[in-house]
């Protein structure tokens, strides 16, 4: 099965976060009270913490869940909480990383169940299994992309937590133990021992943390290594020395100069993923940072704001001399003018009308000012031989950055393709207007035509929706543009050459206005058509029965399934899809494999499809990389 964090471990080392729980006390709360509920009490303040430490460079970020299990949860009357504080954890994380734009891993965090002796202190195994299946569930469901088990410092409790983990999920496991000062676990296990175990129990890749400080964790982690030469991912959070009380505070000694001076020797023993434990911050992580880079510097991220501002990708230094034509104010003034009016077709049109089977995997916004993330997905996506990627515009009436500025970043930094979604929900006709001819102007061509959502689905109900027009008025704007003419008829010179598509539902419930709003769309000028997520191709069938001899080409909707709670909740809460409930039982019964049968039953789709359609839009919800596994079978 596909795995994305060992994926990225082959390229080299990964800088995880540092101290959640220190953090939060340095910060003025108090160890008293129950730090994940401040995931609900205190939202913003959590999220703050996430990204100071991607701020920092960090590429791992841990959910605020460390003791999120019920027992711990328990000593502040929280134990019916459990799903609600491991759910809003994963999102708080989740968001903090769509804010930031950077391309960071969340990991779910589990610990112990904090029980005072013995594996979880008199439990039995099943009530131990019981309590860790629910956290692991509620991470899960929250979207987490990988689990961290960390400071369990009994083995008995970390193997039964590994085999619950292991039934529920295929997803990347790093387990972490605790080891104290003479070298051996709380229960009386060895490095090496330790390092049989965990490989055994599932884990993919195998660590220390919480121990008091480097120096003692880089002895333990030599031991490691050196009992298992054949395994190669290692892991190593260190806590930044011993505390002492002062006035109140703890106070850690280690700084992060001295954690920036160890760097080379934990990548020297081959450690993988490294950050910190209690006490360490994000200024131990910024300068952990600095120290990978120097030591690294293929290891930088690829994407960057250069000076002027504008996102590059991988530029290298070229001079082509006082001769070149690109050189002078002229020639730039001249490919800039050869752009704008550029009247060939797409490649996207050109490959639908030779009939080609296209590929695009639909990409989020940041929620921030940084696309990074989406901007290293395009780049992928382009690597692995996708035609066309496609922008979502603020969908759900959720505030993003906006789709043809991203189509603008993509097309500048990757050079693939791109279909904006665009609607007519947030702009009154002399805005759509402009919008689309500044997209034109742009090479931004490709454009999926949406109502749009009501605004009071998402972040501000009590905005004003405009809808001067709708999809089909877009699709009729557009066309007009292609004629030379605006929407009043007035020309615009030359003529413009969008390639417009349009939405269609063809699982609705009220099937039939839909089939009647594709025809109104398709007179309007619609050049193609991407449906809406498809997951019964009998249903499809059978609809595109009824519009009968459609000439447009069809470019089906796939929606990666990841989870049953997904699959559940699309089916019941979200409009226009149904899953079939052959499906849903398949997600249900496929239990740890969920993220692989949600793949398989993708590629069945796809291939039940055949001829009816001629392309396929991926919806990987932000999981690029199952989309990316998906995009690899299709045009490996």
């Amino acid at each position: 099965m596909y795995n994305p964090l060992l994926e990225r471990l082959e390229k080299g080392p990964i800088l995880c976060d540092g101290g959640m729980g220190s953090l939060i006390f340095a910060r003025g709360v108090p160890y008293q009270q129950c730090y994940e509920e401040l995931n609900v009490t205190q939202s913003d303040f959590i999220q703050q913490i996430h990204r100071d430490y991607i701020a920092a460079g960090a590429e791992i970020i841990e959910t605020n869940t460390f003791g999120g299990n019920r027992y711990r949860l328990a000593r502040h009357n929280l134990e019916n909480r459990v799903r609600e504080l491991n759910l809003k954890g994963a999102k708080i994380a989740k968001e903090a990383r769509d804010i930031s734009g950077e391309n960071v891993m969340v990991a779910g965090s589990i610990g112990p169940l904090g029980q005072v002796s013995g594996a979880g202190g008199g439990l039995t195994s099943e009530q131990i299994q019981e309590a860790f299946c629910e956290q692991i569930e509620a991470l899960m469901e929250g979207g987490v992309d990988l689990l961290i088990f960390e400071t369990f410092y009994d083995f008995t409790e970390m193997k039964l937590a590994l085999e619950i983990a292991r039934k529920l999920t295929n997803m990347p496991i790093v387990a972490q133990m605790t080891f104290i000062e003479d070298g051996t676990t709380f229960s009386g296990n060895t490095p090496a021992q330790v390092v049989q175990m965990l490989r055994e129990g599932g884990a993919d890749v195998v660590g220390v943390n919480c121990h008091i400080g480097p120096q003692g964790t880089l002895s333990v982690l030599e031991q490691m290594v050196t009992s298992a030469p054949e395994f190669h991912n290692f892991s190593a959070q260190p806590n930044a020395g011993a505390p002492i009380r002062a006035e109140g505070r703890m106070l850690y000694q280690a700084t992060p100069e001295y954690f920036a001076r160890l760097v080379p020797e934990f990548l020297g023993l081959g450690v993988k993923i490294l950050g910190g434990c209690c006490g360490t911050t994000p200024e131990h992580i910024t300068a952990m940072r600095h120290a990978i880079d120097s030591l690294l510097p293929e290891q930088v991220k690829k994407f960057a704001p250069g000076s002027s501002g504008e996102y590059i990708f991988s530029p290298p230094h070229h001079d082509p001399g006082p001769d070149n034509q690109e050189q002078t104010t002229g020639g730039a003034l001249q490919r800039t003018l050869d752009k704008s009016t550029n009247c060939e077709p797409t490649e996207l049109a050109r490959k639908l009308a030779s009939k080609e089977f296209v590929v695009s995997v639909e990409l989020l916004p940041p929620k921030g000012i940084n696309p990074t993330r989406m901007l290293q997905a395009a780049s992928r996506m382009a690597e692995l031989g996708a035609d066309v990627v496609n922008i979502t515009d603020s969908a759900m009436a959720k505030v993003r950055m906006g789709s043809m500025t991203c189509a603008i970043l993509i097309k500048q930094s990757v050079g693939i393709e791109t279909i904006i979604h665009y609607t007519s929900r947030d702009r009154n006709l002399m805005a759509l207007q402009s919008d689309l001819l500044g997209a034109h102007a742009n090479g931004i061509r490709n454009v999926l035509a949406l109502t749009g959502d009501p605004p009071r689905l998402g972040d501000y109900p009590g905005a004003s929706g405009i809808w001067d027009v709708d999809s089909i008025g877009l699709v009729a704007m557009m066309n007009r543009f292609n004629q030379g003419a605006d929407w009043n008829g007035t020309s615009i010179g030359t003529p413009a050459n969008f390639n417009i598509g349009c939405a269609f539902e063809p699982t609705a419930h009220d099937v039939e206005v839909h089939i009647e709003r594709l025809r109104k769309k398709i007179e309007a000028g619609a050049h193609f058509i991407m449906t809406q997520p498809v997951f019964d191709v009998e249903i499809l069938r059978e609809t595109l029965g009824r519009l009968g001899n459609i000439k447009l080409p069809i470019i089906a909707g796939i929606m990666l399934l990841h989870n049953y709670k997904l699959a559940e909740y699309i089916h019941n809460e979200v409009p226009g899809i149904v899953i079939p409930k052959s499906v849903l039982e398949r997600m249900r019964d496929a239990g740890d494999k969920a993220s692989l049968e949600g793949l398989k039953i993708a590629a069945e789709l796809i291939e039940q499809m055949g001829s009816m359609v001629q392309g396929v839009y991926l919806m990987p919800h932000g999981k690029y990389d199952a989309s990316a596994e998906l995009v690899r079978m299709l045009k490996g």
